[in-house]
Order: C-alpha cells, then structure tokens, then sequence
C-alpha cells in the first residue's frame, strides 16, 4: 500500500487543512448535518479523504462523544477500505451522462442495506453534463431522509449554478507550508524515519500546495534509498549542483545572454526540469523583492526593485507555456533574450555609475546640467542616418516634435520593411498619434488592422524596430482613428478608341497598401 492511502487521514482531527478541519467540526458538533456538501478545491488536498469521514460519522454504530468516528465497527472499518454497500463513490468523468443519474436517481430510492444512510460520494462532479446535471437537480434538492450526497470538484465554477446553491459548500484551499509539514510529521513518524524538518519544507515547497504530492515525492525519496535529510532532499529535487540560482542570476543581471542560455542547456542536458529552475529562479527574485521593500529576505544586488519585478512577471509568464511549448526550456529561453537584449535596461557597473554622477555634477556646478545642454544644442538637422536621439524635443511643454516623430516613422517602416513586410504593410495603414518617449500611440485606420498589430509576430517586429531606432524599449499602444480624406486622381487611359472610359486607376498609395496586407496575409 503506498504512505498516502496508508495514512490517509480517518477523523477530522487528522485532515490536514485546518479550515476544512473547524468547519466541519462545527457542522457536526452541532448535529444537524446537511444532505448535501460540496467540496471544491485543488488537487490532492483530501477532499475523497473528508467525505469518507463524513460517511463514517453519519454511519457509526458506537459514535463516541465529540462527533468524531469510532474507526472500530463493522460501518468505519469498511467505509475506510472502500467495502461498504451503502456509501458509493461515483468518478463523474466515466459517469457523467443522463443515463447515469438516471439510475442514480432510482437507486437512491432504496433503503440502506446495513448502514444507517446511503452516501453518494461523486468525484469531479464538475465533469457531469448539463443534462445530467439538471436531472440530479431535484433529486439533490429533496433526497430522500435516508441519502447524503457529497459532491466533489477542482472547477466548481464549471457546475450548474442551482446545484452549487442546493449544497453546503466546503472550500479546500492549497496546503500550507506549515500545514504540509505536519502531514509529513505524521508519514515519517509512521514509518519510523528519521527526517530533518528543513528536508520535509523543502518537500512541502515542491509540492505546491499537495499534501498527496507532497507524501508521493516523500515515498520516491525512500525508494532510492535517500534519507529525508535537507542536502539529499535538495539533490534530488532540484538537482542542486547542475543549476546554481545566484550565479545564474548574477548572470542574468550582467546581460550576458549568451553565458545565460549556456548555464540552462548544461543544466536541461543534466536532467534538471525547467518547470523546477523556472521556481527556483522566481522564489529567490521574490526573497529578493521582499528585502528591497524591508521584509525579510536576501538582497540581489544587480537588480533594482523595478527589475525585481519585471522578471518576475515575465519569469511567472512562461511558467504557464513550458507545457505547449515544443522544447520545455524554449519559454524560459525568450524571456532570457528578450531580458538581455533590452539595452535600455542594461544595469550599469559601479564604476560607470560613480563616473556618471562626477559628470552630472560638474556639469551642474557650471549652471547647467549635461542632459539640459544637450537638448537645448541639439536641432533637427542633427539626426543621424544611424540614431534618432530620444532626447530631441522642440516644444516649450516638453513634447516630441511632430515633424520629428514624423521623420523617425519613415526610418521605422524601412527598418521593418525587410524584416517582415506584412507588418511594414499593416502600419502603411496607420500613424503616430503621440509618443513620450516610452510609449508611442499609433493611430489605425481599420479594426482589422489594429486588430492583427496588436497581437504577435507584429507587435515583437514593431517593438524591435522601435527599439533599433531610438536605442531604448518602446511600448506601443494601438488605437482607431479616422483615415486621412482621401485625394484620388482618375486617370483615364484611352489604349483604344473603343476603351471604356470608366476604367479609373486610383493613384492613392493607401489602397496599394491595403492590397498589399490583403495578399500578405490571405495569399495572392
């Protein structure tokens, strides 16, 4: 028998998950047990485990005081190895049809055969059809005095609303750090092993929430002959020594991509999953964002809070596509290049923060600071073929110069141009409306256009050609507008006498550029 059904928890005073535990207590201890539950929450946090229990408490042949289960009678002892007639669990992922409840609903209308009650136990309850769902409806309204139903979900969202409003709902919530090590306390004491608690939090951690995860990865360890002890435990779980998270980390906070996808190759090509390095990786950015807000934690100090938190979203990100992705380690692998490539972002050294700030304040002490002068010197004419400089602005309120953005949008569609030329052609269709120096507003002319900007590959083209441009990241929104009053000459070209002189040739470039999309994107 494995440790999680051998120790699977027999009273309440066992269920792990404390709230679940005084909910319960106090629904029993006062008697009047409802006839119908739902128990929703995430995987592996004793859900079947509390309806057993219940069962035994309404079917206990010598109830001690308190309202807890006697474990001793005929009733306990078979509800616990799954042997009792009268309480029948059903899996509504197999049972989960019309017909199903059909003969629920006729067999419900039986006596007990031993027990004092039937209980119907129905696991994933949520997979159950609309049909099927409505028919139990009534019956799980007005049971009959001899019936309870327990009703089991991960997603009770997906019930019908008249079901959910008709049970006593009992939320499960993921297992706690500490709520999880206690289990564990009770498997290993069981077993009589020695274990560190150290060794048992970094299980309880892996497990996300799962105290049966959390039992199964405790059982794994012991069959490989490992002792529960924090450096095996860590071996095992993370594979410690092929994937070092401050070095990786340092790395990462120097920008040196390449160093960067080298470090996750060698520790892929170890074994080591990149769903767990992916974890790793957060936790120690989260102790690290903690200490920068004076909780407690360990300062990274290559990273400023701002950085803290944009890997996290990102690294949190690809979390959720390591599992569509072709190559698990491909997800974490983009936000590495995407992160190091950033320029505008890159973290500068001690020394060239010290020489900076001499700069400023010589600068300063003359009357007038560098960034200041700079702006005021620089013209239009100045622009480069190679660099538009972000700081060039001509307005007294401290706005990007129209005939300026104007001139930057022409070098952004050649820059795009040979990179995809779909996308040159989508924002051949728009303008810029305003930019700020980190967001630029484009103005689209048609829905469907805005529509495919805003979503991948043409959002990452234009973001990088922005990027090339004005050496920075530049965020950009995307918003309808009104198309410019279109000027169309008709030419008339008379090839014969017989031509036909409605055959009109629109010299408007924009139609060009809608045709252009249209072949781009629908084929020619």
């Amino acid at each position: 028998m494995t440790l999680y059904l051998k120790y699977r928890s027999q009273t309440l005073d066992e269920l792990d998950l404390e709230n679940v535990r005084e909910s319960l207590k106090k629904i029993v201890v006062k008697g009047d047990i409802p006839h119908a539950f739902l128990f929703s929450g995430p995987k592996g946090t004793g859900k079947t485990s509390a309806a057993r229990i219940l069962a035994k408490i309404v079917n206990c042949e010598n109830p001690p005081a308190g309202g807890e289960p006697c474990n001793i009678c005929d009733q306990c002892i078979s509800i616990a190895k799954g042997e009792n007639l009268d309480v029948i669990e059903l899996d509504a992922a197999s049972h989960r049809g019309i017909d199903d409840i059909r003969a629920l609903r006729d067999a419900v209308k039986l006596s007990p055969a031993k027990a004092k009650k039937k209980v119907y136990i129905i696991d994933e309850a949520h997979m159950l059809t609309t049909e099927a769902s409505n028919a139990l409806l009534k019956t799980l309204e007005e049971p009959p005095e001899h019936v309870m139903f327990i009703l089991a979900t991960t997603n009770p969202e997906k019930l019908i609303e008249t079901i959910r409003s008709r049970a006593t709902n009992v939320i499960f919530k993921k297992g706690s750090i500490v709520e999880i090590v206690r289990s564990l306390e009770r498997v290993v004491k069981g077993e009589k092993i020695k274990a560190e608690k150290e060794a048992l939090e970094l299980i309880a951690r892996e497990s996300d929430g799962s105290f049966r995860d959390a039992i199964k990865l405790t059982e794994q360890l012991l069959m490989e002959g490992k002792s529960i002890a924090a450096p095996e435990v860590e071996e095992f779980l993370y594979n410690i020594k092929s994937f070092k998270v401050d070095e990786f980390l340092e790395i990462l906070g120097r920008k040196d991509d390449k160093s960067a996808l080298s470090e996750i190759e060698k520790s892929v090509a170890l074994g080591f999953s990149v769903k767990s390095m992916t974890n790793l990786i957060i936790q120690r950015l989260r102790e690290a964002l903690m200490s920068e807000i004076g909780l407690n934690g360990n300062e990274l100090r290559y990273f400023s809070k701002e950085e803290l938190i944009t890997l996290i979203k990102l690294m949190s990100a690809s979390l959720s596509h390591i599992h569509t992705a072709t190559l698990e380690q491909v997800p974490l692998e983009i936000v590495i290049v995407e992160w190091c490539q950033s320029e505008a972002d890159r973290p500068l050294d001690d020394d060239k923060k010290i020489k900076n700030a001499d700069t400023e304040k010589k600068s300063e002490v003359g009357g007038k600071s560098q960034a200041a002068q700079k702006s005021t010197e620089v013209k239009e004419s100045d622009i480069s073929e190679n660099q538009v400089p972000p700081e060039v602005k001509k307005a007294s309120n401290g706005d990007y110069d129209s005939d300026v953005i104007e001139k930057v949008w022409g070098r952004v569609l050649t820059e795009i141009r040979p990179r995809n030329a779909s996308t040159e052609a989508l924002l051949r269709a728009s303008k810029p409306i305003d930019f700020d120096g980190k967001v630029l507003t484009l103005g689209v002319y048609y829905r469907f256009h805005k529509e495919r900007l805003e979503a991948n590959p043409h959002r990452d083209i234009l973001e990088d050609g922005l990027e090339t441009i004005l050496g920075g990241r530049i965020r950009v929104v995307c918003t309808l507008t009104e198309p410019p009053v279109k000027k169309m000459e008709e030419k008339v070209e008379l090839k014969t006498e017989s031509s036909d002189a409605s055959d009109v040739i629109l010299t408007d470039s924009k139609d060009e550029d809608i045709i252009k999309v249209a072949k781009e994107i629908f084929g020619s």
